[in-house]
């Protein structure tokens, strides 16, 4: 089974862009959240803030500087999940799947856009969405 569990966004400071949504959402930044990733949970879904160093904006509509995302979802069984995102077009770009069976591995979908299929140790479900191990 796949489930979209976040749709992050690249930039420079994580716990400003954070901030700047909760305060626009009225929902609180997500415990937890560091200078690395930080997020604002909406139900299953998390809206997340990844660092990255050297950040160019984006500068719509000017295709030059395209707007920067990408989908991350968690899997039960990330090599069935593989094989049926490839057999639907997408193309396996890097694999961070430690040798424990966890990680992610990063995609593009036919036209390009990255996405990245999780299998993240610890992690249930619950109706009100995912339930995340906590950090030690």
């Amino acid at each position: 089974m796949l489930r979209l569990t976040d749709f992050i966004i690249d930039c420079p400071d994580t716990m400003k862009l954070a901030a700047f949504y909760s305060e626009v959402t009225g929902r609180p930044v997500k415990e937890g959240s560091h200078e690395d990733w930080a997020g604002v949970q909406f139900g299953e879904i998390e809206l997340a803030f990844n660092q990255v160093e050297d950040y160019r904006a984006p500068q719509w509509p000017d295709s030059e500087h395209p707007k920067q995302f990408h989908l991350d979802f968690e899997v039960d069984d990330i090599e069935a999940e593989q094989s049926r995102v490839v057999a639907l077009g997408a193309t396996l770009r890097q694999d961070f799947i430690g040798e424990d069976g966890y990680g992610w591995r990063v995609y593009t979908d036919p036209v390009g856009h990255p996405f990245c299929l999780c299998h993240n140790k610890g992690v249930t479900w619950t109706d009100q969405g995912p339930v995340w191990p906590k950090r030690g």
